[in-house]
């Protein structure tokens, strides 16, 4: 190959990485948008009148978009929300935590870190050391070394000036604000952890301690934004997770 054919070839390649950066911060946006604007409608409904269901469908609607705000700053940690620019990456990733529950991007970075390094061991924050572990034991013990008081007055009194200032129903604020948040944290915690990450019966079978569980598109997106491709995650943490599916079909064809 030529001297100005690997340049061409080069800088192919780096439209290609290019057009995939800024596609994962146009996600990131939608998903921000999203959220936001369907905040805002949930603040202004008058709840009271709406059938039990549809509040139902209301909730987990916002419970998946915050989820996505959790899912997009975990893609930051990986910078690759937008990898052109590292400083930017992390600014989106530390406003996405923000805004799903006052959450330390640095704090939360380091600890993720310590994931990758050491998963299913004693090091590994998001582990719970025990055989086939219960659901409900390790949820609570997820929560707890994630929850921090400083964090919970703030979120308090977010809560109240909303209310007091803003205008907004607390019960539009617990429907909105508070019940689809707490729901996001165990998706989040069901799919990106204890499934994935759960010892088999056999015992792990990759150094990752990770299980893939392959679902069709719609449903994978539903279940915690692909993460149940848990395993190609660990494998390329510099995949977004738009494209594990894709990832996860390359890889059975080999």
């Amino acid at each position: 190959m030529s001297c100005s054919e690997i340049q061409g070839s080069a800088r192919l390649s780096q439209s290609v990485e290019g057009s995939k950066a800024w596609m994962s911060v146009a996600i990131a946006f939608v998903i921000l948008i999203a959220w936001a604007l369907s905040l805002s409608i949930i603040f202004r409904l008058d709840l009271q009148v709406l059938s039990w269901p549809f509040k139902v469908l209301l909730l987990l609607w916002q419970a998946f978009l915050y989820s996505g705000l959790f899912v997009t700053a975990h893609d930051a940690m990986h910078g690759v929300v937008f990898p052109l620019n590292r400083r930017m990456n992390d600014w989106i990733g530390t406003v996405m935590l923000w805004l799903y529950g006052l959450f330390s991007y640095q704090e939360l970075l380091k600890r993720h870190t310590q994931h990758h390094q050491y998963p299913a061991t004693t090091a590994d924050p998001d582990y719970y050391i025990e055989e086939r572990s219960n659901l409900w034991v390790w949820y609570s013990s997820f929560i707890t070394r994630y929850w921090s008081w400083k964090r919970f007055a703030m979120l308090v009194l977010s809560f109240h000036l909303m209310h007091r200032f803003g205008g907004v129903p607390e019960f539009n604020l617990a429907w909105g604000w508070v019940y689809p948040s707490v729901l996001s944290s165990f998706h989040l915690f069901f799919f990106g952890t204890y499934l994935p990450h759960r010892k088999p019966t056999l015992g792990y079978g990759n150094r990752h301690c990770a299980t893939t569980l392959p679902r069709p598109l719609l449903l994978s997106l539903l279940a915690c934004y692909h993460f149940g491709y848990h395993h190609e995650h660990h494998e390329y943490p510099d995949v977004p997770w738009w494209q594990l599916p894709q990832i996860y079909r390359q890889q059975s064809l080999q």
